[in-house]
Formats: C-alpha cells, sequence, structure tokens
C-alpha cells in the first residue's frame, strides 16, 4: 500500500501542476471576454442579447467538435493533439483583440470554441490512464481548482490590463485579449517535454512503478465495458448527460456574466475584478476538499447533488437581497457549487466505462454542459435585456439546478438498485 501510494503521488507531483497551469490559462482565454465587456461592449456597440450570444457562441463550437476530439487523443496520444490544441487556441484568442463588427466576435469565439473542444475532456480522461477510481476525483480536484484560481489571478490582472487603454493605440479590452492569449501558445511547447501519453511511456517511471500502475489499473473491475457506441447509448450516460445542462448553465454563466452582475452593484472596473476574484478564492479550497471527501467516502452522487442545491440557494439569495452584502454571498454561494461538482461528475461517468468508452461518455456529457455553456449566456442576456436587471436569469439557473439535483439523486438510486441486484 505504501508503494502505491508513493508512485501515483509521483505521478500527480508530475503530472497535475503542469497540466493545471494549462487549464488555467484556457480558462482565462475562454471567459476573459466577461471582463473584455466591461468596456468592449461600449466601444463596440454591443447590446446584452449580442454580448450574450456571442460569448455562448463558443460552447456551440465547442460541443460539436468535443466527441470527435477526445477520439482523435485516444488514436494519437496527448502530446501531440495538446500541443494542437494550445497552440491555434491561443492564436485565436489573441486575435479576438481585432474584432470590429457583432459578426467577426460571433466568427472568432465559435472557431476557439473549436480549437479548445478537447482539452478539458481530454485531460479528463487523461487522468483515467494514469490513476484508478479511488484517486482520480482527489487528483481531477485538484487539476479543476485550476478554473477558481483563474479568476484569482484573471479577476484583478484583468482589471489592471484594462488600465493600459490607449497605449500603443490600442484599447484596454484589447490588451486584455493579446496579453492572455499569447501565452497559450508557448505553453504549447512544454506539453511536448511534460506529458507522456501514457505511463509505459514515461522516462521518470521505473518498471517497477509502471507495473504497479498497470496492475492497480487492471483492479478497477467496476468499469464494466470499453465499447463506444454501447456506452453512448447507456441510460446512465444519457442522463448524466441531461444534468450536464443544468451544471454547464451555472458554470458559464456565472464565468461570462458575474463581472457584469458585479459592477451594476455600482463598483469600478478594477475593484469589480477583485471582488469577483473573491467566491474564487473560496471555491478554490471547495473544489480540493470536495474532491478527496468524494473519494474516501466513495460517494459521487451526493458529492454532485448538495453543491448543485447550494449553488440554486445563492442564485436565489443574490436575486432577492438588497444589501451588497447578501447578494455577494449569494454569488459566492452560486460560484462554489458547479465548482465542487466538476470532477465527482466526471468521475462518475468513468466508474462504470473504461477505455474508449470512457473517453467518449466524458465527452458526451461535457458537450451538453458546453451547449448548454452556448444557450445559457444568450438567453440571460435577452433575459437581462427585456427586464432590465438579472434576478430572472439568475432564478432560471437555480431551477436548472434543482431539477439537475433532483435528476442525479434518482440515477444514485437506480445505479444502487442495479448494483444489488447484480450481486
Amino acid at each position: 500500500m505504501a508503494d502505491q501510494e508513493r508512485v501515483f503521488a509521483k505521478c500527480a507531483w508530475r503530472l497535475i501542476p503542469f497540466m493545471g497551469l494549462l487549464y488555467l490559462v484556457n480558462y482565462i482565454d475562454r471567459t476573459n471576454v466577461g471582463f473584455a465587456a466591461l468596456t468592449m461592449n461600449a466601444d463596440l456597440g454591443f447590446s446584452p442579447s449580442v454580448y450574450g450570444f456571442g460569448a455562448g457562441v463558443l460552447f456551440f463550437g465547442y460541443l460539436l467538435f468535443q466527441v470527435p476530439a477526445n477520439l482523435i487523443l485516444d488514436r494519437i496520444g496527448t502530446r501531440r493533439w495538446i500541443f494542437s490544441i494550445l497552440a491555434v487556441w491561443g492564436a485565436l484568442s489573441a486575435a479576438t483583440a481585432f474584432i470590429r463588427t457583432p459578426a467577426e466576435f460571433y466568427a472568432i469565439r465559435f472557431l476557439l470554441g473549436m480549437a479548445e473542444a478537447g482539452f478539458f475532456p481530454g485531460m479528463m480522461y487523461y487522468l483515467t490512464l494514469w490513476f484508478p477510481q479511488a484517486y482520480r476525483a482527489r487528483f481531477g480536484a485538484w487539476f479543476v481548482s485550476a478554473i477558481p484560481l483563474s479568476v484569482v489571478v484573471g479577476g484583478p490582472l484583468s482589471g489592471l490590463i484594462l488600465g493600459l487603454d490607449g497605449l500603443a493605440g490600442l484599447r484596454g479590452w484589447q490588451w486584455l485579449f493579446v496579453l492572455e492569449g499569447v501565452p497559450a501558445s508557448l505553453l504549447a511547447i512544454g506539453v511536448l517535454k511534460l506529458l507522456p501519453d501514457e505511463p509505459s511511456r514515461a522516462r521518470w517511471l521505473t518498471a517497477a512503478e509502471k507495473q504497479i500502475i498497470s496492475s492497480e489499473l487492471a483492479k478497477d473491475t467496476s468499469a464494466e465495458n470499453g465499447d463506444l457506441w454501447r456506452a453512448l447509448r447507456d441510460p446512465r450516460v444519457l442522463v448524466l448527460t441531461l444534468t450536464g445542462f443544468a451544471q454547464g448553465a451555472a458554470l458559464y454563466v456565472n464565468s461570462l456574466w458575474l463581472p457584469q452582475i458585479v459592477q451594476a452593484l455600482g463598483y469600478s472596473n478594477l475593484v469589480t475584478g477583485f471582488l469577483v476574484a473573491v467566491p474564487y478564492v473560496i471555491s478554490s479550497g471547495a473544489v480540493v476538499a470536495w474532491g478527496y471527501s468524494s473519494d474516501r467516502s466513495g460517494d459521487r452522487v451526493w458529492h454532485i447533488a448538495l453543491p448543485w442545491l447550494l449553488s440554486a440557494l445563492g442564485f436565489v439569495i443574490a436575486s432577492y437581497a438588497r444589501n451588497d452584502g447578501l447578494v455577494l454571498l449569494g454569488l459566492t454561494f452560486a460560484v462554489i457549487g458547479p465548482l465542487a461538482v466538476i470532477s465527482p461528475v466526471f468521475m462518475l461517468a468513468s466508474s462504470f466505462l473504461r477505455g474508449t468508452a470512457a473517453a467518449g461518455a466524458i465527452a458526451l456529457v461535457n458537450t451538453s454542459a458546453s451547449f448548454s455553456g452556448f444557450v445559457a449566456p444568450a438567453v440571460f442576456g435577452v433575459l437581462k435585456e427585456q427586464t432590465g436587471d438579472f434576478a430572472a436569469g439568475m432564478m432560471m439557473l437555480a431551477v436548472a439546478l434543482v431539477m439537475g439535483a433532483t435528476i442525479v439523486l434518482a440515477l444514485g438510486r437506480a445505479m444502487a438498485a442495479r448494483a444489488v441486484k447484480v450481486a
């Protein structure tokens, strides 16, 4: 047992920090449009509905290419595929600085979504190649903690970059896209050196350590099959895919609209950047602690449902509160929930699937979340335009999360009953 713990800890220290850095840059590039919008919308004459559609259309490109992207990764290997993804998405993100019209905004966001479609599901699948079930949620949580850290870093950084307005003839929001887009292309080079395709190709593992990993992965008998097409028709995968819609809606509306929600309370761009970071500072610890809790207990279902219910409560509080402190408290709850469940959600799919089937199922669940990432920000923008505030949109998200929690609890009961029947 000691040798096993040491080997998987060694793999985690070798892989997770760099993977997390890549995801931090990925999430900044995906969501920095929320901070750019604080000045970009006025400069370009974008209405809330134009911005909402353009911010969300990224996820339409994302969902179209997600399952194919994960299958390509399974075919050609992690290093070459993730290298290609980073190089292209970094260039596209930086190019967003030069849009002028809604059509250009929509096009560049769509292409950016296609470019980065394979990154997150690919990384979640990559973890299944290195770690058995008992370790995945905790190490997945360390990887996912890059999301709140991206806002902790990106929020204040974006607020400062917006202050470069006028430097070299560029507006602050243009500098934001350029300075936050270029690092992805540069980090692509590191992928070739630091991410082996699988344990058998890791030069920093001994033959004995590779054997330990192989034998522990082979013990994961809970994974029933590796057939892709059978997995994509599995009712459990389809139900998880349905709940992914609520998850993606909350996650991406928070990412793309939170700066404007906070700014509407009367704060400056710089103060907004720091205030938006606060819920994510708290979330970064919650994500890791929840992942460890899920692994220790062996539970995935309640570790998904409870954070979603907390987030729903947060949206209700933020919708009705008239005190800034209560609004910010509600928004903090709203942010924590969708972040805390990311690792348990995807590890639930890999708990009964393996190999290519797990890769395809993870991508399919994330495709649903991506579709809601396309729809929800756009609908949120329309509701804001029609009602004049954010309350209706936040109530919509609260209802979706309660429904998602109810569905996943029903799935948990069905899976438990199936396990008893098989036993």
